[in-house]
């Protein structure tokens, strides 16, 4: 194999594992202590058209929970695909009561943007194997060349917001917003927000999923 190459993958393979997805604020309140909601149900706030991505949303952040030792359900998957429309307050209150839901976490998509990125042309010289001492060798490599012309690429940018309410008090303990920069699918974006939001909560200590303090 070629030894550049050998050099390079270590490189291309942490490249390939960085997340396109951050968490560019969060907000806890202050008013909180590490405490234990029973039971958390997330909730993917997005249009139907998102639906795919309204699932894959709540199944990552509910795993990710789960995986933390919470009881963590979908909204999708507790109430259907019409979840609280047509309540009122009261009447959703009663239905997280039945399902002893005591914890509400929502998922919004707030934004979308499209921008464009001028990737530049580049020269690489063949072969990569050279003997410098000899005449031919030299003369290939540099007379001999591939050139990649460049091109203008457009990345779609998604920003969420994430909230944790307490049933019980009906309060916002936490909050946190995200970017996903031109994710491939709907399941890299529900992944990468899931991750980035729970590790920011954890961060943020609010995992112990907290109650008010008297």
């Amino acid at each position: 194999m070629n030894k550049l190459l050998v050099l390079l993958m270590p490189l291309v393979i942490i490249f390939a594992a960085c997340s396109s997805t951050n968490v560019t604020n969060s907000w806890k309140d202050k008013n909180v202590e590490q405490a234990s909601l029973k039971k958390v149900m997330v909730l993917a706030m997005l249009p139907e058209k998102h639906r795919p991505l309204r699932q894959e949303m709540e199944n990552e952040m509910v795993e990710d929970l789960q995986k933390k030792g919470f009881t963590a359900v979908s909204a999708l998957a507790e109430y259907g695909p019409k979840a609280f429309a047509g309540m009122d307050e009261k009447q959703v209150m009663l239905e997280l009561d039945k399902s002893k839901v005591d914890g509400v976490i929502t998922v919004s998509l707030q934004d979308t943007d499209q921008s464009e990125r001028y990737v530049p042309g580049s020269v690489r010289y063949e072969p990569y194997a050279i003997r410098y001492n000899r005449f031919y060798g030299y003369y290939q490599t540099f007379y001999n060349r591939v050139y990649t012309p460049g091109f203008t690429e457009t990345r779609t940018n998604y920003f969420f917001e994430t909230n944790l309410y307490d049933v019980n008090s009906n309060k916002l303990l936490y909050s946190a917003q995200s970017q996903s920069f031109d994710p491939s699918s709907a399941e890299q974006i529900a992944h990468e927000v899931a991750k980035a939001v729970v590790k920011d909560m954890e961060k943020n200590n609010i995992l112990g999923l907290a109650v008010a303090k008297h």
